[in-house]
């Protein structure tokens, strides 16, 4: 297997965002940019080795940003990004990979996929890097010092450059080195690694990647920034009857002839949404949270359980788009409380009414629910989470 160590440079402080903090430490949801973007390279099977480049006086921040990553110490960075990269290239002496990632910690969108994909470019050619980009899609203009356009340039073979920027270890290091070496204000104010690169002649080959992989610059960049995806998940549920005169259902309680026998007040709506909550962000199921032999939940409102799998969403930076139930049974009838029940599991889940929909069918008496020998529920929910 190929050896590929990724550098994050996280030593930036980006005069143009603002704000307290760098806008590698800024909160991007629910987590700092850069755990987002290390949690991406963590996510990829390909890379072997992760470490970043820090500036000097953001420890406390780093460790924050980190917390239960287990990760190499970081790496102290220089006063410009290439030297802040030659300091983590020179770190990597030791470890030597045959290929070295190297990315922008304010770039936390980008995808395991391309990553694999830059990789793979260098890994099985001859190559010696592979840049992360996308076509340039608009025209562009060349103006004179006036502002006068003074020609258009054909758009045909230019990329936008983003990271990874994927590179052989050894003739990264030795590019870097040598444009230190040389001292000149043009050597050493490269843009760009794959700019390092082609300098001393290394050969560097486009990957096609995403726009969604976009650099977050300015405070307006976080605040639109957060790449969300959508997911969807389903949750079942049944309860038997037992002896009594009511059941609850949705978070309300309809007389019936009957009660529902289980878990907590086993409401067999409100556990179904629960689990189709869960499910949305892979947090298991209700019996995860709220083991039936825990004493503690006997008989509890079961209103806790659906706030408790929405509150594990609203941390993650998720939100509910839309609640769909589906009750069956024979009885009690559901039309008359349909309402009530919306406006029930709406106020539980912290959402408008209109995200909610209830809806009841029978089974033609067939099955135990078809004997009225207890409720069926079905529930599907629809939510936005940060892309990971």
């Amino acid at each position: 297997m190929v050896t590929c160590t990724a550098l994050i440079v996280a030593a930036g402080r980006g005069s143009r965002f603002g704000g307290p903090l760098p806008k590698q430490y800024a909160l991007l949801g629910d987590r700092p940019v850069l755990r987002h973007t290390l949690e991406a390279y963590r996510s990829t099977s390909e890379i072997t080795g992760l470490r970043v480049v820090i500036a000097r006086g953001d420890e406390s921040h780093y460790r924050n940003a980190v917390s239960g990553l287990e990760l190499p110490l970081p790496v102290s960075g220089g006063v410009s990004r290439q030297q802040s990269v030659l300091y983590g290239l020179e770190a990597l002496v030791g470890e030597s990979p045959q290929l070295v990632a190297i990315h922008d910690a304010a770039r936390p969108f980008v995808r395991p996929a391309d990553i694999a994909a830059c990789i793979a470019a260098v890994a099985t050619s001859e190559a010696d890097g592979a840049v992360l980009g996308t076509r340039l899609a608009d025209t562009i203009k060349r103006t004179d010092a006036a502002g006068a356009v003074s020609e258009t340039v054909p758009r045909s073979n230019l990329w936008r450059a983003q990271t990874p920027q994927v590179f052989r270890y050894v003739a990264l290091l030795k590019a870097h080195r040598d444009a230190s070496a040389l001292g000149t204000a043009e050597a050493t104010a490269l843009t760009d690694d794959a700019a390092v690169a082609e300098r001393f002649g290394l050969k560097v080959m486009m990957v096609e990647g995403s726009e969604d992989n976009r650099k977050i610059t300015t405070a307006d960049d976080l605040a639109r920034g957060i790449a969300m995806e959508s997911r969807t998940a389903f949750g079942f549920d049944v309860h038997g009857f037992a002896p009594g005169n009511k059941v609850m259902l949705g978070g309300i309680a309809i007389a019936h002839t009957h009660m529902l026998s289980g878990h907590s007040d086993a409401d067999v709506a409100l556990h179904a949404l629960t689990d189709a909550v869960l499910g949305t962000i892979g947090a298991g199921d209700i019996g995860k949270h709220f083991p039936p032999s825990d004493k503690q939940w006997r008989g509890v409102s079961s209103d806790r359980f659906l706030r408790h799998a929405v509150d594990l969403l609203v941390a993650r930076g998720g939100r509910i788009v839309h609640l769909d139930l589906t009750l069956v049974c024979e009885a009690p009838r559901i039309g008359p409380h349909r309402d009530a029940m919306v406006d029930s599991i709406a106020r539980i889940a912290g959402i408008d009414p209109s995200r909610v929909s209830v809806k009841a069918t029978t089974t033609e008496g067939l099955g135990f629910t078809g004997r009225r020998e207890g409720i069926a529920a079905q529930a599907v929910a629809t939510v936005e989470t940060p892309r990971r």
